[in-house]
């Protein structure tokens, strides 16, 4: 048997071995992402409201923005008061937002939706990161798991984009918020039901200060931020300047619907064969700062393409290019932060770089937009390229920094203050 095929046959016999905490959190993910309509179509939402491009941009800003208050706040959380009382809180807040934005009619009503919406739709993210590091000791396994995490992000998103394409002009997109609503009410329910209760003591409270004070200081954490941040703009322009810049070549949201079946079929082909490698990859000691990289130069190209595409067979093809990149992206960077966070801080590190993804999601729409009505789509192509440039770019501070600091990482484990759960570990 090869090297490639004992990977994978190692990697599949973990799959089949996980515990049920880990199964609820990936198909949660899934859940909550397969159903989550609000962002791929919160413009097509908006326009049809007959609102002016400003109100448009604004809202969709405050969606991008209420993402990076959710982030912080959730991620916060997740060390403070557990993994599963963050969960329930943020998707059943998220549900109540969401029938709220369905059912809004003035465009201070829609923003205040957006925004709390926003808050709720990726506040799942830092909560299953930590999760997932506080109870996978070694590294490896760690990014197979965040590996298989993204693959349930990008297939559920893929499938979001596709089955809201098909049932936008079926239904109309208010029904989708609908739907979106009850997959939070779904995930919600998942998390009572399989994740362990957490409590945290009263003495718990300094200790979080000290935390956060220290990730503040950590300049690692600041490099691999501003890193990500330029990377994930042409990352997230999947979801957001790939239906603007449709809708301005005069495609119906099903044409971008189809978009999104490309990108679910490059999901299902790259990411299983994928996961192999990145398990033994992130398995070394040296950090994925190179892999970021690459990962911000192809998502910036395949973006750069998007804008000067005109048909939906062109953008098709621009999103196949992107879907390499957002894997490496994503991987890389959850590899680098549970590198560099301290155990007992995990919720709160993930939640801080989630702020970048959340700062992409703000600012994509808003470069889009503005590239749109200064330049037309290919200024929306050269400025998303040149972010994918600067995220590379940044990389290299990044790894330099992490090759001379030599601040020793506390050792894998629960985390301090709280009752540590016990699921099932992994086996061969």
């Amino acid at each position: 048997m090869s090297s490639t095929t004992s990977a994978r046959a190692g990697t599949t016999s973990k799959v089949r071995h996980w515990p049920a905490t880990f199964w609820a959190l990936l198909v949660g993910t899934f859940l909550v992402r397969a159903g989550g309509f609000a962002f791929p179509f919160l413009a097509y939402y908006l326009t049809d409201r007959h609102l002016s491009l400003f109100w448009v941009g604004a809202i969709m800003a405050a969606f991008g923005g209420g993402w990076l208050l959710g982030q912080l706040v959730c991620g916060w959380l997740a060390d403070t008061v557990g993994h599963q009382s963050t969960l329930i809180g943020a998707m059943t807040t998220g549900a109540a937002a969401l029938l709220f934005l369905a059912r809004a009619t003035s465009p201070l009503a829609l923003l205040a939706a957006a925004l709390v919406v926003g808050a709720a739709f990726d506040a799942h993210r830092p909560v299953v990161a930590a999760a997932i590091a506080d109870l996978t000791p070694d590294q490896g396994d760690r990014a197979a798991l965040t590996a298989w995490r993204h693959f349930a992000i990008n297939l559920g998103a893929a499938a979001a984009g596709a089955l809201g394409g098909l049932w936008a002009q079926q239904a109309g997109i208010e029904a989708l918020l609908w739907a979106n609503a009850a997959a939070c009410a779904g995930f919600a329910a998942l998390a009572a039901l399989f994740l362990p209760p957490e409590h945290q003591p009263a003495a718990v409270a300094p200790r979080r200060t000290a935390d956060i004070a220290a990730a503040v200081r950590d300049r690692r954490l600041w490099l691999l931020c501003g890193a990500s941040l330029a990377a994930l703009v042409g990352v997230v322009g999947l979801f957001n300047a790939v239906p603007l810049l449709m809708s301005a070549a005069g495609l119906s949201a099903t044409a971008y619907g189809w978009t999104q079946v490309a990108n679910a079929g490059a999901v299902l082909v790259i990411s299983p064969l994928a996961t192999p490698w990145l398990r033994c990859r992130a398995a070394r000691p040296e950090p994925m700062t190179g892999l970021l990289a690459a990962g911000s130069l192809t998502a910036g190209a395949g973006m750069g393409l998007a804008g000067i595409a005109s048909t939906p067979a062109a953008f098709a093809v621009a999103v196949v290019v992107t879907v390499p990149g957002e894997i490496a992206v994503m991987v890389a960077a959850g590899d680098l932060v549970t590198r560099i966070a301290p155990p007992q801080a995990r919720g709160l590190y993930s939640g801080l770089w989630g702020t970048t993804l959340a700062g992409a999601v703000t600012l994509a729409p808003l470069i889009a937009s503005w590239s749109l009505a200064a330049g037309g789509p290919h200024l929306v192509a050269a400025t998303t390229v040149t972010a994918g440039v600067l995220g590379a770019a940044a990389c290299r501070p990044l790894h330099t920094r992490l090759r001379t600091d030599h601040t020793p990482t506390p050792p894998a484990g629960p985390h301090r203050g709280r009752p540590s759960p016990s699921p099932r570990p992994f086996t061969q």
